[in-house]
């Protein structure tokens, strides 16, 4: 018999939590979070299904790239410094975390100069850890209508980290808290109907954030054993 890949039994579970709590499972993107990751670690993702990649450095993502499937979708999933944003516009398909007006302003001028759009989802910081990175929710509500001005830019939805607690009803409410701000933020951004994502579960919460409403998961240990 041959061994089922680690991404296989993840997706596997993800589908059976997601119609357990009567969602569809294509609605859900499980992103293999691939940093430290060798190139044949992530080949032998791909090769088992995997097309969703999540990198946190910059550099390394660059450097594993050319060397990858050119299908693959690229997502930064780790901070994004200002004077790195020229490297990050054009390299991945979705930038999760825009964590304040300036990135997001600095994010439009290097599209515009690129003449390309470029994806991002902005960073909530529900929790309100000083270790978080993000505005608090009431801080994007009052930023939200100069991201909305930035040309160059599809703000796709929202993203966050959750408190690495035992207690269940914590994380639960961080991710209640966001799916709730995406539902009111949609009837604000100039564009509703691309403004659907909420990335919010990794190895350890992923179950709660499928029950939560979760769109895309951020998986890395469950698949690569970091």
């Amino acid at each position: 018999m041959v061994n089922m890949h680690p991404y296989n039994t993840v997706k596997t579970r993800i589908d059976t939590l997601a119609h357990r709590c009567g969602r569809n499972p294509q609605d859900i993107k499980l992103v293999a979070v691939s940093k430290s990751c060798s190139v044949d670690d992530i080949q032998a993702a791909y090769d088992a299904g995997c097309r969703d990649f999540g990198e946190s450095r910059i550099q390394e993502a660059l450097e594993k790239q050319p060397h990858l499937p050119i299908d693959i979708h690229w997502h930064l999933i780790g901070t994004l410094q200002k004077n790195k944003v020229n490297k990050a516009v054009e390299s991945f398909g979705l930038i999760h975390s825009v964590d304040s007006v300036v990135l997001a302003q600095k994010t439009s001028e290097e599209s515009q100069r690129r003449g390309v759009t470029t994806s991002i989802l902005l960073q909530v910081n529900v929790s309100g850890e000083v270790s978080k990175h993000g505005l608090s929710p009431s801080e994007w509500r009052e930023a939200l209508e100069r991201v909305n001005s930035l040309p160059f830019l599809e703000v796709r939805g929202l993203m966050t980290m959750a408190p690495f607690v035992e207690d269940e009803e914590i994380v639960r409410s961080c991710f209640h808290q966001l799916f709730q701000l995406r539902d009111e933020f949609k009837q604000r951004v100039v564009q509703p109907a691309l403004f659907t994502e909420l990335s919010m579960g990794m190895s350890h919460d992923y179950p709660i954030a499928i029950e939560e409403g979760a769109t895309i998961l951020r998986i890395g240990t469950a698949i690569f054993a970091q």
